[in-house]
């Protein structure tokens, strides 16, 4: 059967340049040329048949065939690298497993997880396959980060990280001129697109906000946020997702949160483990750097105060 994918050095360049936003940082990351990584970005977009990113002026953006591809590769990656530097460093026995939801994993985890390392240099990090019926019992996973709402089972320990966070997006060209959304009565004037495990997070954010009309129903549902977010930046219409999620796509300014006002929702995203299982010294500085994380990701959020669930 004939390989389809790609070298790994071509991937690491193209993950490196789109996590840093530049050849010339990725080319001093990796310790090779600029010319070496433009090189190796574009025999992989020769070899994929479309381009990963976009000139905006002197600036080097992903494309959105790039964001997915990113998406889907990321974890495998960072897999790889923990799994080869774990054999590497086995006889230090100070090793953390974990299992985190790929959504999460790509959009949140990953972009944070050099500082941890850079902390604690002496901890090897290794990541479970994700399953959503997991029981969460492996005696070889220490900690899964799971979405899921207070009271967990007694059996489990967990802490809330982020995701409770529910915000409407748009694209920029939506709040702006005549017809700009600046309310949320606005927004039921658009297309509705929701998340196919989530279908009624449009009626509570709108009941939420107090609107008393009758809430349309979503004109399309997709499985994946990253899905989802790009039928926004295509037109299909306005959606509403946990912030934590968006990041990367609010800062690079390819869609706008265009009601300043959070819905917090009782679902989210935990740390979790067996409460009766001692906590490793690795798990207590990954917890500590996570919850640390987390609160400062929720302090950065510029929204007005969030509307709570009863």
């Amino acid at each position: 059967m004939r390989i389809q994918s790609p070298s790994l050095s071509e991937l690491h360049a193209f993950a490196q340049a789109a996590r840093l936003g530049s050849y010339t940082l990725a080319a001093e990351q990796l310790s090779v040329t600029q010319g070496a990584i433009s090189r190796a970005i574009a025999r992989l977009e020769e070899h994929l048949g479309f381009a990963l990113f976009e000139r905006q002026g002197r600036r080097s953006v992903l494309s959105t065939a790039g964001r997915q591809y990113l998406d889907a590769i990321g974890p495998a990656i960072f897999t790889i690298e923990s799994a080869t530097a774990a054999m590497r460093r086995r006889r230090s026995g100070r090793q953390l497993r974990l299992s985190v939801p790929p959504t999460l994993f790509s959009h949140w985890l990953i972009p944070r997880l050099p500082d941890f390392t850079a902390r604690h240099p002496g901890t090897v990090l290794s990541f479970a396959p994700y399953r959503r019926d997991d029981p969460l019992t492996d005696p070889q996973t220490d900690a899964w980060v799971r979405i899921g709402a207070d009271p967990w089972p007694d059996q489990l320990a967990a802490d809330y990280l982020v995701g409770q966070d529910l915000v409407p997006i748009c694209r920029p060209q939506d709040v702006e001129g005549a017809q700009a959304i600046r309310r949320p009565e606005d927004l039921m004037a658009r297309p509705l697109l929701a998340h196919t495990n989530y279908p009624d997070n449009w009626a509570r954010w709108f009941s939420k906000m107090g609107c008393e009309d009758l809430c349309p129903a979503p004109v399309a549902d997709f499985e994946q946020v990253t899905l989802l977010v790009q039928a926004v930046i295509a037109g299909m219409g306005v959606a509403v997702v946990q912030r934590c999620l968006i990041e990367e796509d609010l800062a690079s300014g390819r869609i706008v949160v265009p009601v300043q006002r959070a819905f917090r929702i009782e679902r989210g995203y935990f740390l979790c483990r067996p409460a009766q299982r001692p906590a490793s010294a690795e798990l207590q500085d990954f917890r500590h750097w996570v919850l640390e994380q987390a609160a400062l990701d929720r302090a950065a959020q510029p929204l007005g105060t969030a509307a709570e669930l009863p």
